[in-house]
């Protein structure tokens, strides 16, 4: 697992520098978006992976690596509204931002650890598709969750589909060898 951790370092250090920069340029703009404007972000990027997973015709040159990378930053954002609420105003320097998207990748990390010894790495036989509908499938659940005011009668919050949502697009990137 020694492997699976150093390629999951990887992959977070290209999403965290693009996060970073994102903040220089924007500020913390999306701190205004709610939760379900999120959620929708994530499935646009989800979407498109699985049409340019079963189209043979693209009109742009782009393969999934944005939008898998899009699917790890907006979940970690989700995460941390989550937790901050959502504002009027942008009201996050890079410093802290950074520090509250550190804090939610070692919360994810050390979650996808924690499955990956007792699935015992199944991840690495599955297809980058399966991942793709994995990731489309937690999205409906959580909108139904947003539906129910967040309440849920059996099943996991939406923290816990979101931090999957990152190990998933994650893994999938690993198995693409995109980082």
């Amino acid at each position: 697992m020694s492997n699976t951790s150093q390629e999951y370092d990887s992959v977070i250090t290209i999403c965290r520098q693009l996060y970073i920069n994102k903040m220089k340029d924007y500020g913390s703009a999306w701190r205004i978006l709610r939760l379900p404007s999120l959620t929708d972000q994530i499935f646009i990027k989800a979407q498109r992976i699985r049409s340019l997973q079963q189209n043979d015709v693209r009109k742009i040159d782009e393969d999934e690596t944005g939008e898998f990378i899009g699917i790890i930053n907006y979940s970690i954002m989700a995460l941390i509204q989550l937790d901050k609420g959502v504002v009027d105003q942008p009201d996050l320097n890079v410093e802290d931002a950074t520090k509250l998207y550190d804090e939610k990748v070692l919360l994810t990390k050390t979650l996808m650890e924690a499955k990956n010894h007792d699935y015992g790495e199944a991840w690495r036989e599955m297809r980058v598709s399966s991942l793709t509908d994995l990731i489309l499938q937690k999205l409906l659940r959580v909108k139904q969750i947003e539906d129910n005011k967040g309440k849920t009668l059996v099943s996991e919050g939406i923290d816990a589909n979101y931090q999957d949502m990152i190990n998933y697009a994650i893994f999938a990137l690993i198995l693409m060898k995109k980082f």
